[in-house]
């Protein structure tokens, strides 16, 4: 039940495309003022970018918060080199999904790969990396699993380790595969707009 009513929201909402530099752009708008916007690589129909944005209390626009893909470098730090930064070598956790898998990339995580513990817990919805050193801890959901209330599964979660990256990877639950190719269907189906056209078609 709860997989179609996701559905419908997405059917619902204001879909706007754009095909640019190999990408097709999608930006929705929902009936409640938040905005989503995605981008898929043409050649391979792969998920590369989501982001969110809410309106802010004021009314005016909100900071986009990325869901998946590369996290934006803060453009007042990196013009600012006065400004206190997070340390390049901290720790950078990011989420960059296959056909079949969701997955997360945590870069500068030296420790061999016995050092850390992966599990899904189930009663708070979430996924725990930690380390038996004490040095890194992660707790994080998945949001497309919450969008459409199933439980999480330990049994689809696995993890590698190498050149200093943690990779997490969840085996994508059979309704999500089927609600994101319903999903590619209809986003194909939308006219997207080239570059330099300015007239945006919405459906």
């Amino acid at each position: 039940m709860a997989v179609q009513s996701w559905i419908d929201i997405l059917k619902l909402s204001k879909k706007t495309a754009l095909i640019h530099d190999g990408k097709r752009k999608i930006h929705y708008l929902f009936t409640d003022g938040k905005e989503m916007a995605e981008e898929y690589d043409l050649k391979t129909d792969e998920l590369i970018v989501r982001k969110w944005r809410n309106k802010s209390t004021l009314g005016g626009q909100g900071q986009w918060q990325i869901e998946v893909g590369e996290p934006l470098a803060d453009p007042v730090a990196s013009l600012n080199s006065d400004v206190i930064k997070e340390n390049c070598s901290n720790p950078v956790f990011m989420r960059k999904d296959t056909q079949t898998s969701f997955q997360w990339r945590i870069r500068n995580l030296p420790y061999p790969k016995d050092v850390y513990s992966v599990f899904a817990e189930t009663s708070d919805r979430c996924i725990i990396i930690k380390t038996s050193n004490k040095k890194y801890y992660k707790k994080f959901s998945i949001p497309d699993i919450d969008r459409i209330q199933l439980p999480l599964d330990n049994s689809a979660l696995s993890f590698t380790h190498a050149n200093n990256t943690l990779i997490v990877s969840y085996k994508k639950p059979k309704e999500i595969i089927t609600l994101e190719q319903e999903l590619l269907k209809e986003l194909k189906k939308l006219k997207g707009t080239g570059e330099g056209d300015v007239n945006c078609k919405t459906q």
